[in-house]
């Protein structure tokens, strides 16, 4: 018998929630076969064997949150002969009796001869409810009482307890006794989310400063490039291009938007790695494009477009989310026109670009012209970024993309 851990994902990341087993007790895995799969704060990952044989039993259900290191399942080892034959599934039940009796005695549930077998969340989910396992239909084919069934048999259990209170009760909340309240948990992902979010706003000093960029000269450049760009690169010329050189530049005539505090200390960062926020199903992520000022438009273009499909195919390795220095986020794809992007701790700088709107613009004294308008926002940690600094960027920002040459002058 060989357990399966939790293996050591990154240095931040210390637990997670099981998102869904791929294999069940009875199966057969194999060395490097994915078995389960993981949701951390940050990603998702497939979990693998390490050992070939047939999964005994799982220590831990879907939605259970595990440590690293954790035992999450049992593993009978076998050889490749033993492993194929289905007469191995037979001696497994016994293996799993024989487990449970070890670990847990107390919780076993007889029934004559015969004991009841439970994943660890539903016994703990019965002895909660008063619940007799024993009396407990199982779906799993091997007789094997999961946290799903024990949540079934309580269904007619709580009725029966309700229909005695009185018409006025006091213990029963809203999202309990109203159908027309759907109760959904929160994905891990988005409780770290929203943890975060008020942890830097408790943390740090952040203010936000505003500017509006005339985009008529970047599109302009867009439109007379668009299509020899796709022949010779394969990928499209958008505006993120634009914007993460237009940030570079700035970054390096004020170095401190590319900082991080340290205790009483500040990290100031000579390489530009810039994260680029993209929204999935799951939740707001910011995978970074790697040493951004040394890439072409056409580079960064392929990154940020490679890194979208991971994240909203839910591939997006750790190395992928690590080390930012500084963000951008596009909430103009949603029609934002103006708002307060939060910081991305333990960054102290993020850009907020917003929808393009055309609106009359003034020229000069007697003239004015309909231009493509964007608002630009600059969150920044006033710790160790002063007004001066925060607003000459985005000046810099503003006049970069107004002069793309310049960009294209920088590399």
């Amino acid at each position: 018998m060989a357990e399966v851990k939790v293996p050591e994902l990154a240095e931040s990341i210390s637990e997670g929630t099981i998102a869904q087993w791929l294999k069940q007790p009875g199966e057969t895995v194999e060395k490097g076969e994915y078995l389960l799969e993981l949701e951390t704060d940050k990603v998702n990952v497939e979990i693998i064997s390490d050992y070939d044989g047939t999964l005994s039993e799982l220590l831990a259900a879907e939605g259970d949150t595990v440590q690293v290191g954790q035992a999450i399942a049992v593993v009978n080892e076998g050889g490749a002969g033993e492993v194929a034959k289905p007469k191995a599934e037979a001696p497994v039940v016994e293996e799993v009796k024989a487990e449970e009796v070890k670990s847990e005695p107390t919780t076993q549930v007889e029934n004559g001869s015969q004991r009841t077998i439970a994943s660890p969340a539903a016994r703990k989910l019965a002895r909660e409810k008063g619940i007799d396992l024993s009396q407990v239909p199982a779906v799993d084919p091997l007789g094997r009482v999961r946290i799903q069934d024990v949540v079934a048999a309580n269904a007619p259990v709580q009725k029966s307890v309700q229909e005695p209170v009185p018409a006025k009760p006091a213990t029963i909340t809203q999202t309990e006794s109203d159908d027309r309240v759907e109760v959904v948990k929160m994905s891990r992902r988005r409780q770290t989310i929203a943890k975060r979010l008020v942890e830097v706003q408790h943390e740090a000093a952040m203010l936000t400063t505003f500017n509006e960029v005339d985009m008529t000269a970047v599109m302009d450049l867009r439109k007379r490039h668009k299509d020899a760009f796709v022949k010779q690169n394969d990928v499209k010329l958008g505006f993120m291009s634009f914007f993460t050189k237009a940030v570079i530049g700035a970054l390096k005539k004020y170095p401190l938007l590319n900082a991080e505090i340290n205790g009483n200390e500040i990290l100031k960062k000579k390489f530009y790695d810039i994260g680029v926020a993209v929204s999935t199903d799951e939740g707001l992520v910011v995978p970074v494009v790697r040493d951004a000022d040394r890439k072409s438009f056409a580079e960064i273009e392929q990154s940020i477009s490679d890194l979208a499909v991971k994240a909203r195919n839910n591939k997006l390795a750790l190395s992928d989310l690590s080390g930012g220095t500084f963000t951008i986020t596009n909430g103009g794809t949603f029609g934002s026109l103006l708002s307060t992007p939060i910081l991305n701790a333990p960054q102290v700088g993020i850009l907020g670009m917003h929808k393009i709107q055309v609106r009359p613009v003034a020229i000069d004294n007697d003239n004015f012209e309909n231009r493509p308008m964007m608002y630009l926002a600059l969150s920044y940690d006033h710790r160790i970024v002063d007004g001066k600094e925060a607003v000459g960027f985005l000046v810099t920002v503003k006049e970069l993309l107004e002069d793309p040459e310049q960009l294209l002058l920088q590399g």
